[in-house]
């Protein structure tokens, strides 16, 4: 039974989002597992020193994501605000090397399957469409409501590289839909386990969600285009 002061409901709340950003740390470091948090146990190659650079970049926010969910759960909002300055600066970090590494990706001709050049878009869209959803969340800071939602799906948002490492082999054979199908599949668990608490779509998921899903069917129809291609020979130089 809830309380009547209502404690009950927001400590699960907090309990929510807390397990949402450990679960999203766990993905990503299965994700990465094999090809840099544990490489050296599974032989993989050195990675050049830009890459190197995205993960420890990646890797931070991640952690001061699930960090920041752990002091709101443990009611210490105000070190939550506190380090929410040192978030906005490694947010931009992580879009700044984001884009750093997917052009140099390009230029050096990886891909997972699709010609460089136009798998380029899919990297460049998903490091932007996730600062553009931190950047609303932190617009909406003072709404904590929208903050903490919209900056849950910009999380989920970078998801997608991690799954796409994680050696199924049912997952890997749906390629680039199949990552972006899971990474959708994690947020609208979150959507409907919020929505069901409350008994109602809010908003910022609504359209935190939505922005992300078309996002990603946009940049899959941009790579595809004759347009793309010019502009990525130009991005890679």
């Amino acid at each position: 039974m809830a309380s009547i002061d209502g404690t009950a409901p927001r400590n699960a709340e907090r309990r929510f989002y807390g397990l949402a950003a450990l679960a999203a740390a766990l993905i990503a470091f299965a994700g990465f597992a094999r090809t840099y948090y544990l490489k050296d146990a599974f032989g993989s190659p050195e990675l050049p020193g830009l890459v190197h650079l995205h993960g420890i970049v990646m890797t931070a926010w991640i952690v001061l994501f699930a960090v920041q969910a752990g002091l709101v759960a443990a009611r210490r909002v105000d070190l939550h605000r506190k380090l929410g300055i040192a978030g906005a600066a490694l947010a931009a970090l992580v879009v700044i090397v984001g884009v750093a590494t997917a052009i140099e990706g390009a230029r050096r001709g990886v891909s997972p399957g699709p010609p460089p050049l136009v798998f380029l878009a899919i990297p460049l869209g998903g490091v932007l469409v996730f600062g553009l959803l931190v950047g609303a969340a932190i617009a909406n800071r003072r709404r904590g409501d929208w903050h903490k939602r919209l900056m849950l799906v910009g999380a989920l948002s970078v998801l997608t590289p991690a799954i796409a490492r994680i050696p199924v082999d049912a997952l890997q054979a749906g390629g680039i839909i199949a990552f972006f199908a899971i990474t959708d599949l994690l947020v609208i668990a979150c959507v409907a386990w919020d929505a069901a608490r409350n008994r109602r779509l809010h908003p910022a998921f609504a359209w935190g969600g939505l922005f992300l899903v078309l996002s990603q069917a946009g940049t899959l129809a941009v790579a595809q285009t004759a347009a793309w291609q010019p502009v990525a020979r130009w991005l890679v130089g």
